[in-house]
């Protein structure tokens, strides 16, 4: 056990600032097999035709998490919404990069870019 490191449980707050076109939701914590239903249920749970995954608080991701993030590009690109995600830790983006998932998702730097670029 490490002592000292402390992790947050999973949580997905969504921001005040989404409307009715676009929804932010916005991932705290670690991405495990233990918070893939919770993901899962919160991206079900929106309706808009443009969503922005806010990752900026995400340490990691396992190899669970991952394949709730391909599950929530491919229930958005069979509805026909947009999908973007912010924020990537150094370490989100290699785990995305080593299984190949990388390229399924529009990735920007802050909020205000997906936003832009989505609108």
């Amino acid at each position: 056990m490490m002592h000292g490191v402390t992790h947050e449980a999973f949580r997905v707050v969504q921001e005040p600032r989404s409307n009715g076109d676009q929804t932010i939701l916005t991932l705290k914590g670690p991405m495990t097999s233990a918070s893939a239903a919770a993901f899962v249920e919160a991206i079900a749970a929106v309706a808009s035709p443009r969503l922005i995954l806010d990752m900026t608080d995400v340490p990691f991701v396992d190899s669970m998490a991952v394949g709730s993030l391909v599950r929530a590009f491919v229930a958005c690109h069979k509805n026909g919404r947009k999908l973007a995600l912010v924020g990537l830790g150094h370490r989100v983006q290699n785990v995305m990069h080593l299984t190949g998932i990388g390229p399924l998702f529009d990735v920007y730097g802050t909020v205000a870019e997906a936003e832009a670029a989505l609108s």
